[in-house]
């Protein structure tokens, strides 16, 4: 009865540690991000300032219009006193008391009618502003999908290789038992029973330590996520590709180098960005050649005052004007001025040649890097296998004599060693896919926002 209890104790506490993990697949890792990425949240809030100045730029163009109004109270109290008048005689002036108000109420602005049409080469400086905003925002969407797909694969791999670390202990447990066996028969040396308990020994270490690598891999993407790292997350596993098959169609997703690099000429939004760039800068030089040309200014008002609020309006004043500057000399201010937007504009123009020579580079290395690691892919998918298939014959050989402990510990190492490779060559082929779409600017964010954003 005693251990009945202990086994329902034992399932219930199970069910509740299995109830309080939180299962996380790749998808909901970047919705995630795309949410609480602080980075992401302040650069979506400058965006709405963007997006204020450009309403503002088109308000220059608008008229003006100001209300204003006043009340005031004067009290003049003299004491008297004495005057002479022009024939020398003094005069007595009594004391006085005067007190006066005066109420008024005005109206009025001014709209800019002319200013070498530096405010519509502002407009379109600030609608560019905005484009090359948002442009950003988007770029930087993609770079937390990749940076969250790299980290949560992270994870991935590292579990898997904890999984072959924990495999790895069962096994050397169990050859340790069957040798025990075999030297208690006399058909081993107590040498064997030796060698291999300090096998098991290092096949602990390595679990123990991977098992803290995994740890450290889980916290690097619960806080980029801006999780809490002390809750208990299921990490469920991806299913991209399985066999070499696999591995050759996801190739077909890309061209021929040049048609990569034209992809992501037309795509990538830092490219598109930085051409926004270029255009605002034009806009910045007509804005200051503008300082050239004459401006004109309308201005109105409306304009009434009285002593008495019940004859405000008794006396009115209407004023409509305009004002005509023209500039003759601005001490070099306007010329300089024009200079140094000249010099933004070859800037602008030198930062997007240097940006496509970085593409190009880029797309050419991404490409090399991602038919290495297909090769690499294979090649692991094939060790595993053949190291497979030698740990069995080596286990096989020794349990009939025929083959020595060290043979069985060298099948034993180099299938760990293929099983390592394959999942560190699955994890780079997986990340260098998706870097390489990163860099073609084909890389998917929009899925995986949470609509009503």
């Amino acid at each position: 009865m005693k251990k009945l209890y202990l086994i329902l104790l034992v399932l219930l506490l199970s069910i509740g540690t299995i109830s309080a993990q939180v299962k996380l697949t790749l998808e909901k890792s970047i919705q995630i991000a795309l949410q609480r990425n602080p980075i992401l949240i302040k650069t979506a809030n400058s965006l709405r300032g963007n997006k204020a100045t450009v309403k503002s730029a088109y308000g220059n163009l608008m008229p003006n219009l100001s209300l204003s109004g006043g009340w005031s109270w004067n009290k003049n109290k003299d004491k008297g006193g004495t005057q002479t008048d022009f024939f020398g005689n003094i005069i007595e002036l009594p004391p006085s008391e005067v007190d006066s108000r005066l109420y008024s109420l005005s109206v009025g602005g001014s709209v800019v009618l002319f200013d070498g049409l530096s405010n519509y080469a502002y407009i379109s400086k600030s609608e560019g502003e905005y484009e090359s905003a948002q442009y950003n925002l988007f770029k930087l969407k993609q770079d937390i999908v990749l940076q969250t797909t790299n980290y949560y694969f992270s994870v991935i791999g590292e579990g898997e290789l904890l999984k072959v670390r924990d495999e790895n202990v069962k096994y050397n447990e169990k050859l340790l038992e069957q040798i025990k066996e075999r030297n208690r028969l006399g058909s081993v040396s107590i040498a064997d029973v030796y060698t291999q308990e300090v096998q098991l020994g290092n096949a602990r270490v390595q679990y123990i330590t991977q098992k803290n690598i995994f740890e450290k891999a889980k916290n690097t993407l619960l806080t980029y996520l801006a999780l809490n790292v002390m809750d208990e997350y299921d990490f469920e596993k991806p299913i991209r590709i399985s066999n070499k098959k696999d591995v050759e169609k996801e190739l077909e997703k890309f061209g021929p180098v040049e048609d990569m690099i034209k992809k992501a000429l037309a795509n990538r939004f830092d490219y598109k960005s930085q051409l926004k760039n270029v255009e605002n800068q034009y806009q910045a030089l007509r804005m200051s050649r503008g300082g050239f040309y004459p401006s004109l200014t309308g201005n109105y008002s409306y304009s009434t005052n009285a002593v008495n609020p019940t004859n405000l309006f008794n006396r009115q004043i209407f004023r409509i004007g305009l004002n005509l500057r023209v500039p003759i000399f601005s001490n070099f201010n306007t010329e300089t001025q024009v200079e140094y937007s000249k010099i933004a504009v070859a800037n602008a123009q030198e930062d997007l040649r240097d940006l496509e020579r970085q593409i190009r580079v880029q797309i050419k290395q991404g490409w090399l890097d991602l038919l290495a690691a297909k090769e690499a892919l294979i090649v692991s998918y094939e060790n595993v296998k053949s190291a497979t298939e030698n740990r069995k014959i080596n286990d096989e050989r020794y349990s009939l004599g025929a083959g020595t402990i060290l043979d069985v510990l060298q099948a034993s190492r180099d299938y760990q060693d293929a099983q390592q490779n394959l999942i560190n060559s699955a994890f780079y082929f997986f990340t260098t896919h998706d870097r390489l779409l990163n860099l073609m600017g084909a890389l998917e964010f929009e899925k995986y926002e949470v609509k009503g954003e």
